[in-house]
């Protein structure tokens, strides 16, 4: 199987079943802003310690998920590709790994600077695409499925909670405003 197909050439793509759109349609952008923050969990995750790297792959399959989801605007995906299904258990586990990783961290008093080790700044840098992707998601019409917006967002706050914790593994305190 070749990966170029030919069928992009005219700025057109398909959404999941076949409906062709324009590649500037509001939801090949947003799940193009998917797209993007699974490649910055990527760089991420090859540079983090293993138990961060484990959950930050997870993350990375959630939101292959998640893009399929939205390239889906007839909802059938599910019925389909069983790993392209989110369920509540999935923001619970967020929740809980959020809980976690902030039982290691020091209160915040104040907001912080993003930056610090090259693993936290990238989690901070994917921290604020997944604020873009949501705001995208937020847009589509139809609507999205109202538990893919309650994962981004549990997304978009684990992924400071990680950060904060990569950059505590590597000796660097938060810089605060």
């Amino acid at each position: 199987m070749k990966i170029y197909t030919r069928t992009g050439d005219a700025g057109e793509t398909s959404l999941f079943g076949g409906t062709r759109v324009g590649k500037d349609d509001p939801r090949v952008a947003a799940y193009g802003d998917v797209d993007e923050l699974n490649a910055h969990l990527g760089f991420a995750r090859a540079a983090a310690h293993a138990e961060l790297a484990d959950e930050i792959a997870k993350l990375q399959r959630d939101l292959f998920a998640l893009g399929a989801q939205l390239a889906d605007p007839s909802g059938t995906v599910g019925s389909k590709i069983s790993k392209a299904v989110m369920t509540e258990g999935d923001v619970t586990r967020l929740e809980q790994v959020i809980d976690r990783f902030e039982a290691e961290l020091p209160p915040l008093t104040n907001f912080i600077l993003a930056g610090g080790s090259v693993c936290g700044a990238e989690l901070h840098v994917a921290r604020a695409v997944c604020r873009r992707a949501e705001r995208a998601m937020v847009a589509l019409e139809p609507a999205v499925d109202p538990l893919l917006l309650k994962y981004i967002n549990r997304l978009s706050d684990l992924l400071f909670v990680l950060a904060r914790s990569a950059n505590q593994r590597a000796g660097l305190a938060d810089l605060p405003w």
